[in-house]
């Protein structure tokens, strides 16, 4: 009979293929989630496209489809505001990302840590945050989500009289 937390030598080849197998489903983790970072910003580029055109074509056509200028300025505050949903959605999905991406690492390094030997791969920092795409994907949200609303103010609004 087994005690707990015992190893028999039999067991260490079926040990280190399940560790062989865990490594792999992380690495593909680690790669699926790299991937979702930029299907998470085709998602924002075209929902934003689309709803920026729309407030674009309330802002030229709202005089020949007798919007009253209330209405017009409204509809393009409304879109604008969906620009922003759609930006906060997809921060949130890139942030999660990033968390998941430390956790599979973290994970990764525990795994190499025990079957190949401590310190075989350095653990990730959060420190440097400014060399991981995610930081610019998200700055880039960000800056494009004011400039918008800031041409909308500056520029859209005032001249829907």
């Amino acid at each position: 009979m087994a005690v707990p937390g015992e190893t028999r030598p039999e067991a260490a080849p079926i040990r280190n293929e399940f560790a062989l197998e865990r490594y792999r489903y992380i690495l593909q983790q680690i790669h699926t989630v790299n991937e979702n970072a930029y299907r998470f910003l085709a998602l924002y580029q075209t929902l934003a496209t689309a709803l920026v055109s729309a407030a674009l074509a309330l802002f030229v056509g709202y005089r020949k489809w007798d919007l009253a200028p209330a209405t017009a300025r409204g509809g393009v505050i409304g879109l604008l505001a969906l620009v922003t949903v759609v930006a906060a959605f997809t921060s949130t999905l890139i942030v999660v990302g990033a968390l998941n991406w430390l956790d599979y690492r973290n994970e990764e390094c525990d795994i190499t840590d025990e079957v190949v030997g401590p310190g075989f791969r350095t653990r990730p920092r959060p420190g440097n945050f400014l060399r991981w795409y995610e930081t610019y994907l998200l700055l880039f949200i960000l800056v494009s989500v004011i400039a918008m609303w800031l041409i909308a103010a500056f520029f859209l609004l005032p001249a829907m009289r």
